[in-house]
């Protein structure tokens, strides 16, 4: 499911370090499957398999690629830059990506036209305040020109497919409004070749 944040993010890091790699998209029916349950228990994409090495969950797989392969370092040496990184990627995987994609992210996009029904209205109300939140929180945080500082980092590429699916929707407007820092953001990391080349 190359539309997936998830799956985008692992491969806009792919795409940055220059990796080339092959894509399998596997639908939500698959997901249950034996045989992708034993590459992830969870039942959930994406999961990297190098060289029969796998692994799952979206923040191993972008630290396991910086880390494995040559290119651009991802990850800050300097200690507040990396843990400023490590913070942000907390409040993604913790906070944004329930809200922003598991409802609002969800239920405007993929419901209607993955599934046949209609949006669930008051699960997208009930998401705002937090997404709201999220916003607000990476707006006071972002330095400039990157979230971590100078440099491209994980959190940019961690973000940048999420932000794509919420300016997508109704809600990420009004949710954005004011958040000139985090608009000015995403047009400078979305007009990379990588970002150019997965967020189609």
């Amino acid at each position: 499911m190359s539309s997936s944040p998830n799956v985008r993010g692992a491969m806009l890091v792919l795409t940055e370090k220059g990796v080339d790699y092959e894509l399998v998209s596997l639908m939500p029916p698959a997901w249950k499957a034996p045989e992708h349950l034993a590459r992830n228990p969870f039942g959930k994409v994406p999961v990297l398999d190098h060289d029969g090495f796998h692994v799952y969950e979206t923040q191993a797989i972008l630290r396991y690629v910086d880390l494995a392969f040559p290119g651009p370092a991802l990850q800050p040496a300097d200690a507040r830059e990396a843990a400023r990184m490590t913070q942000i990627i907390g409040i993604i995987d913790c906070y944004l990506a329930p809200s922003w994609i598991s409802n609002i992210g969800f239920e405007r996009l993929i419901a209607p036209s993955f599934f046949g029904r209609p949006t669930d209205t008051k699960r997208v109300e009930a998401a705002v305040p937090l997404a709201r939140n999220c916003a607000a929180a990476l707006e006071a945080l972002i330095a400039a020109p990157y979230l971590t500082g100078k440099t491209l980092s994980l959190a940019d590429l961690r973000l940048l497919p999420h932000f794509d699916w919420l300016r997508l929707t109704p809600e990420g407007e009004t949710i954005l409004a004011g958040k000139s820092k985090l608009t000015q953001w995403f047009q400078r990391v979305s007009a990379r070749p990588s970002a150019k080349a997965i967020l189609q």
